[in-house]
Order: C-alpha cells, then sequence, then structure tokens
C-alpha cells in the first residue's frame, strides 16, 4: 500500500509542476538516463518506434524546455492534467511499471475549455538518490488527429 501512495504522489506532484508552469522542475522527475516519448496508440500498439516527441536523457529534457521558454511562441493558455486509475502491473528488483489513465484540458483565454489529449501513462519507476524518479515515461496517446500544438510536456 505505501508504494501505491508513493507512486500516485509522484504521479500527482508530476502534473501539478505542469500545470503550475514550473517547466524548469520538469526535468527533475527523470533520471539522467531517462526515455520520454509522446506516442500515438497506433504505433505504440504495434510496436512502431515512431514517436511524436522523445528524449533520451534529462539533458535532452532540459534543451525541450530552455526551447519551449525562449524559442517557441504561442499564445497563452492554461493546462490541467488529470490522472486516474495509476495502478502497478509489473514489480522488478529496481524499478516499477506503472499504467494510469491521463487527460489534457486546454483553456485558451479566449475560447471554452477544451480535452486537448488523452490516453495512458506507461511508467517506468525508480529510486534515484533516495526519490522516485521516471526511468521512462511513454504518454500513449488515443487518437490519430492531435492539435498542430503538442508542446508541452504530456
Amino acid at each position: 500500500m505505501e508504494l501505491q501512495f508513493e507512486v500516485e504522489r509522484l504521479l500527482y506532484e508530476y502534473v501539478q509542476t505542469l500545470d503550475d508552469g514550473h517547466l524548469e522542475r520538469w526535468p527533475v522527475f527523470f533520471t539522467e538516463e531517462c526515455t520520454y516519448q509522446v506516442i500515438a496508440r497506433d504505433n505504440f500498439d504495434r510496436g512502431l518506434p515512431l514517436a511524436l516527441i522523445r528524449c533520451e536523457s534529462r539533458d535532452m529534457l532540459h534543451d525541450r524546455v530552455t526551447a519551449l521558454q525562449q524559442a517557441n511562441v504561442y499564445g497563452p493558455r492554461y493546462l490541467r492534467h488529470l490522472v486516474s486509475n495509476p495502478r502497478v502491473v509489473e514489480r522488478h528488483e529496481e524499478s516499477v511499471l506503472v499504467q494510469s489513465n491521463f487527460a489534457v484540458l486546454r483553456t485558451m483565454l479566449d475560447e471554452p475549455t477544451k480535452i486537448f489529449l488523452a490516453g495512458r501513462y506507461l511508467d517506468r519507476i525508480v529510486v534515484d538518490s533516495g526519490v522516485l524518479r521516471f526511468s521512462e515515461k511513454r504518454c500513449i496517446y488515443d487518437t490519430l488527429l492531435i492539435p498542430n500544438s503538442v508542446t508541452y510536456p504530456v
């Protein structure tokens, strides 16, 4: 039961950090050597490697944050991540594999709130320096049609 609580706490802190706009803290949730992927369900289910976004280290995540904060131009928006049904699906000596559902709501200042993206997280979580971190985070979205503005971390 304690593991379930710690996993939920990690997931909720992760999405709260993103929703609060603290992008500079996003890479801290990952190990130095990690995989972060935003991938279509169709590709994931078929074992196809093509992903919308793929980062293979914490440094790549830092680069992505720098690009978001300094290079990209986009209208002001608010994002709300909803996470549900987190459950440990595999346990290994040094990691656990956790699956949960997510939905991201996007509110532009001059539009009604919309469902931006929905799907499931598949996370490999390890203890790193005494803290739970993602060594793999796969954000598997359900639809084939996605907004052209998937720039923020999911």
